[in-house]
């Protein structure tokens, strides 16, 4: 039988197949696995902001010629990006629970009153008497369930025999900063079960009067008052210090070492550019171990000034919590850092030694071993090169962290939050409403204005929100009686309503004066909005502008 040959050609170009679709397969493996290697290799540890410094220069840069495209509707700083760890000097805070008033009324079971006829001695509230506070605590607890309680003050006589006023102090859940803000209110008393007190009417916020303290006065905010400020006499929040620090004596200022940025194209700019660049700054100082030389004077931009122009001369505490820096960073004031200078240079042959540096292409790993007592950068060049947010470009972002949690808004500013979601009893939902210019302009966002509109607004909002529920309407738009509308179904509530916060008979209004020398300050565009975020953010239901009432995309067409 003869044999079947086989063919010698079919049968090379067969194994030859199999082996380039292996080897084929196999390279691929291998790049795939090169890539991820990488990625790995490179990535980088999110910043505080919960993105990567790249990603965040690119969200803040995304305009031409490096510079800012503000979204000036929400504005966040450090206390709103994440939890904020406890700064050494800062014990923490116990809060007043149920099983912290359990223990309190076993303390004074003793005093409970048993037999029924002698519940006539509650009749007339005591209020010393330790159940009067219990039932407050108590009440407190059920009813405010957003809020801590820190601490309370003893009870005082109300205007009638069955009323006590109480202060406390707390804070809000949802407000990631361990601050203390304080309420008092007027409670009428009655008597429950086992003749315990019960409340049988509270009053609103701020309604103790009685329970007010007055706080006592301490030094001008300022270093440097001039005169004796006709302001009207108030009650000063006790919480805060923000006194300008100074080195002490001329030794002191030699010992130290500086960071100093002169001033460069930031200045009044958007305020995101300046967050962005003075953390970059304080980041910079940071890295290299030195304190940072901070100019108080802010240029708030055109975009927040009714005027529509650039104003200088704004003092940095009213818009940021200038204690709650000097807590958790090392920094020095401008005028008194220069005067320092100056003094040690008219009175010695050796003077301070100096680094000048004039270009941001000076990394600051370049400068991590530079013995000189102040490194001065200086920002000369053209825009874009003189932003100071320069710095942290490049690979100076591997290793340059943004301290957003050294950056927190005014404690004067957050009262007002605070007034205005106590007045609504913690207990409302909020809208953002953006309107302004981008409802303006059809080619970036062609639905905005007609999705924004009254009617379009409470189509919407009724299926998100239960009527004749306190609804907050944070927004841009500048006509007060634009949603009057809503007001068929909500119990509408504007930033504006709450002008006597910021009036000249508010604790606002005389702080703030005191800051400025005597000089009146203004309730700018910046702190409007800063206030209309923070409340907006205390809300039980929120609803977003660019999430829920429109389709378009929030930095125009196609950028969703």
């Amino acid at each position: 039988m003869p044999m079947k040959e086989s063919n010698p050609i079919t049968e090379p170009i067969g194994q030859n197949l199999i082996k380039l679709i292996s080897n084929l397969c196999f390279s691929v493996f291998v790049f795939s696995v090169l890539i991820f290697t990488v990625i790995a290799i490179t990535y980088q540890p999110p910043d505080p902001w919960l993105e990567s410094a790249p990603a965040l220069t690119k969200f803040f840069t995304k305009t031409e010629n490096a510079t800012f495209k503000d979204d000036s509707s929400i504005l966040k700083t450090g206390e709103d990006l994440q939890a904020t760890p406890l700064a050494p000097s800062v014990p923490p805070v116990s809060s007043i629970t149920e099983v912290v008033i359990e223990k309190s009324e076993e303390e004074v079971k003793n005093m409970t009153v048993t037999e029924k006829s002698d519940c006539d001695e509650l009749r007339v509230v005591n209020c010393s008497d330790p159940r009067v506070l219990i039932a407050v605590e108590r009440f407190n607890l059920r009813l405010f369930k957003s809020i801590v309680f820190l601490e309370y003050q003893k009870p005082v006589n109300g205007s009638k025999a069955n009323e006590c006023d109480v202060a406390w102090r707390f804070r809000n859940k949802k407000e990631k900063s361990w601050r203390k803000y304080r309420d008092f209110r007027r409670f009428r008393f009655g008597y429950g079960e086992n003749c315990t007190y019960k409340i049988v009417r509270a009053g609103g916020w701020h309604s103790g009067f009685n329970a007010r303290r007055s706080f006592r006065n301490r030094v001008n905010a300022t270093s440097r008052s001039v005169g004796n400020p006709k302001v009207a006499p108030a009650f000063r929040d006790d919480e805060i210090n923000d006194t300008i620090p100074t080195l002490g004596s001329l030794t002191n200022f030699r010992k130290g070492r500086y960071l100093y940025y002169s001033r460069g194209g930031d200045y009044c700019k958007g305020m995101n550019q300046y967050m962005w660049s003075f953390l970059c700054g304080l980041g910079e100082a940071i890295y290299l171990n030195r304190t940072f030389v901070m100019d108080l004077s802010v240029c708030l931009a055109a975009t927040y000034n009714p005027s529509n122009k650039d104003e200088e001369g704004k003092d940095f505490r009213y818009y940021f919590d200038f204690e709650h820096l000097k807590e958790v960073a090392s920094v020095v004031e401008e005028g008194e850092f220069l005067r320092d200078w100056k003094k040690w240079d008219r009175g010695h042959k050796r003077k301070v030694p100096v680094k000048k540096v004039v270009t941001h292409k000076v990394t600051p790993a370049q400068l991590k071993k530079d013995k000189s007592t102040i490194i001065w950068r200086q920002f000369d060049s053209p825009e874009p090169e003189n932003y100071w947010y320069r710095v942290c470009e490049g690979q100076a972002a591997k290793y340059i962290q943004r301290p957003w949690h050294a950056l927190w808004k005014s404690k004067r500013l957050m009262n007002i939050v605070t007034e205005i979601s106590g007045q609504m009893d913690w207990d409302f939902d909020a809208v953002h409403v953006v309107r302004g210019e981008k409802a303006q302009n059809k080619e970036l966002w062609p639905h905005l204005d007609v999705d924004t509109s009254p009617d379009a607004l409470l189509t919407k909002l009724q299926g998100m929100i239960h009527p004749w529920r306190n609804l907050y309407i944070a927004t841009n738009e500048p006509f007060y009686n634009y949603f009057d509308k809503l007001r068929s179904q909500y119990k509408v509530h504007l930033l504006d309503d709450y002008k006597e916060l910021w009036s000249n008979t508010s604790e606002w209004y005389n702080e703030t004066t005191l800051l400025n020398d005597g000089r009146p300050v203004e309730f700018d565009g910046y702190m409007r909005v800063a206030v209309d975020t923070e409340v907006f953010y205390r809300a039980k239901t929120r609803v977003e502008t660019f999430y829920n009432l429109t389709k378009d995309c929030k930095d125009g067409v196609n950028t969703c």
